[in-house]
């Protein structure tokens, strides 16, 4: 009986101690939990500061955590820092540069005007011919920096299509005429609501369009058709160019890609990489498909709302 007795005590002191440990083990976990949770709400609100720690597992811990978001921040403020560097530096290339293009530009038309050789004359075509090249290169690039720093927000709103592609289609008509291009454009009224960015979309299509005309030959044809989705309005370049091989497609939206088959051609190989970003940007996509020495389609997918 005895026996039992101090068994029975044995037990209920082995459980008392295994609840203890448990509400202390419970109670540290939490007060970690607790401490740890503090530390993100601190990184969050921008006011975290190391603090010192002692030698516990617990501690350990959050001194881990501590150096870990330490470092996150210092990170943050660096990237803040070279955001600000780039900004300035899209800023000063911009201004430094766009005098000099313009006097280049204006000097090359002032010899034009002159009684020059055939070779001066050939000459002076092709320093305006750099200096447009150079001007349209770093405008680009501009451009580009300022919408992947976030220096410039694209800012899509409702609106109709069918202004936007008779403006882009009204600048080009010198190039379609030069080349004796046939041109097919289909607006679809009351079907080409779409949500964009006017300024930014008109790049894209000018872009786009551009394309089209430099890589179909003299005579060919460019369609333009805009087609009615659910979710998005769908806006189709569809030209009887030189086309794009299977392995291109890939490639031909990644930034400076020029294929070889064009290589004698102008251009720089920023246009299509600035045209998806954009979109992209815009909630919508871009799809190609395309028949090698048949043309190619382009196909532009706006969202109807954001």
């Amino acid at each position: 009986m005895k026996l039992l007795v101090i068994i029975m005590i044995i037990v209920c002191l082995i459980a008392l101690v295994c609840i203890i440990i448990g509400i202390r083990a419970y109670k540290e976990a939490n007060r970690t939990m607790q401490g740890l949770e503090k530390m993100l709400e601190l990184v969050i609100k921008d006011k975290f500061k190391e603090n010192s720690f002692n030698e516990s597992r617990q501690s350990r811990l959050e001194a881990k955590l501590a150096e870990f978001l330490t470092s996150s921040q210092l990170s943050q403020q660096s990237i803040k820092v070279q955001h600000q560097h780039i900004k300035s530096l899209i800023s000063d290339i911009s201004h430094q540069t766009k005098t000099p293009i313009a006097n280049l530009l204006l000097y090359s038309e002032l010899l034009k005007e002159k009684e020059l050789t055939e070779e001066a004359s050939e000459l002076v075509t092709q320093i305006s011919f750099q200096s447009e090249k150079l001007d349209f290169l770093i405008r680009s690039l501009v451009k580009l920096s300022r919408l992947e720093n976030g220096i410039i927000t694209v800012t899509p709103a409702t609106n109709n299509l069918a202004p936007l592609i008779n403006k882009v289609l009204e600048e080009a008509k010198a190039k379609l005429e030069e080349k004796k291009i046939k041109l097919q454009w289909e607006p679809s009224e009351g079907r080409d609501i779409a949500s964009f960015d006017g300024k930014w979309t008109e790049e894209v299509f000018a872009n786009l369009l551009d394309n089209a005309i430099k890589y179909t030959a003299e005579e060919g044809s460019i369609a333009i058709k805009i087609s009615e989705y659910e979710m998005f309005c769908r806006v189709d370049f569809i030209d009887t160019g030189i086309g794009i091989t299977e392995e291109e497609l890939a490639l031909i939206f990644k930034r400076f890609y020029r294929s070889p088959r064009v290589a004698k051609k102008e251009g720089v190989g920023i246009g299509l990489y600035l045209a998806r970003e954009i979109v992209l940007a815009e909630g919508g996509y871009i799809k190609v498909t395309s028949d090698v020495g048949r043309g190619s389609c382009f196909s532009v997918f706006l969202p109807k709302s954001r």
